[in-house]
């Protein structure tokens, strides 16, 4: 079985989740814990950033070289098309989504962050213990912001990418008015980046993250509850009711809930 190393919150991860989904492919997620599975990431890969698919012996890294390797060795439901025009586009809107989208949406979720408490609080784990989770709801504001300030999400930092990814989400609306897909008929690479890499922005409404299930459809504000980007929202979340396979929460080997890391 494919096995996907990743975070339940990373946005790349979730663009590789879509994609092994959409391809109708069996996996088991390995959550790999921040600071130490990275190191032990790096003893298997030498890559220590999420996501890498391991494919029997065979590691990628990356989720454009994990998309294109998919395409390649399991061809079934084509992720890139074949068509010259088309697949140019397909490449070059991936490519776009992947530096804009998500980049910038980590930056407008620390905002969002950074604003609300319980928001806060409900992103940590569910078996976060009650004493951390507390802890992390009553760190100030101003706290939070000469963090973010010390990993270059200034103020201005995060104002400038929220204004960016509004004219994101203006695009991809009028792009999807009278298409169903991206680039057209078929669905591609570039609707399963877009839509994957945008959870960040809002939530989907079902249940395909390990969150708490107050978090569906809540998001980043003025992105997440703006009425102007709604139809992209909702041409989201049609998308993840067509090809993305809702969370069981059966035993971690049945290839669902996140496993930690093991060290082969």
């Amino acid at each position: 079985m494919l096995e996907l190393y990743q975070w339940e919150l990373s946005q790349y991860s979730e663009k590789v989740r879509l994609i092994l989904d959409y391809k109708g492919l069996d996996y088991r997620k390995i959550e790999v814990t921040p600071g130490i599975g990275q190191v032990d990431l790096f003893r298997l890969t030498g890559q220590k950033q999420v996501p890498v698919l391991k494919d029997g012996s065979r590691y990628i890294v990356d989720s454009t070289e994990i998309a294109k390797y998919l395409d390649l060795e399991y061809p079934d439901r084509p992720l890139i098309p074949k068509d010259a025009k088309k697949r140019g586009l397909c490449l070059m809107m991936e490519e776009w989504a992947d530096e804009s989208i998500g980049i910038k949406g980590r930056k407008a979720l620390f905002s969002a962050i950074s604003q609300d408490q319980n928001f806060r609080k409900s992103l940590l784990p569910t078996s976060t213990p009650d004493i951390l989770k507390n802890l992390v709801e009553g760190v100030p504001r101003d706290i939070l912001t000469v963090l973010g300030v010390g990993v270059g999400y200034s103020p201005d930092v995060i104002k400038s990418a929220i204004a960016d990814l509004k004219q994101d989400l203006e695009a991809l609306t009028l792009l999807l008015a009278d298409s169903p897909y991206l680039l057209g008929d078929e669905p591609s690479l570039a609707d399963l980046a877009v839509a994957g890499l945008s959870i960040l922005l809002k939530f989907p409404d079902g249940p395909y993250l390990d969150l708490p299930a107050s978090l569906r459809g809540k998001g980043v504000p003025a992105l997440a509850d703006n009425p102007d980007y709604a139809p992209f929202f909702s041409w989201r979340d049609r998308l993840y009711a067509q090809f993305r396979k809702p969370l069981t929460f059966v035993a971690p080997s049945a290839g669902t809930a996140p496993t930690s890391i093991q060290i082969e």
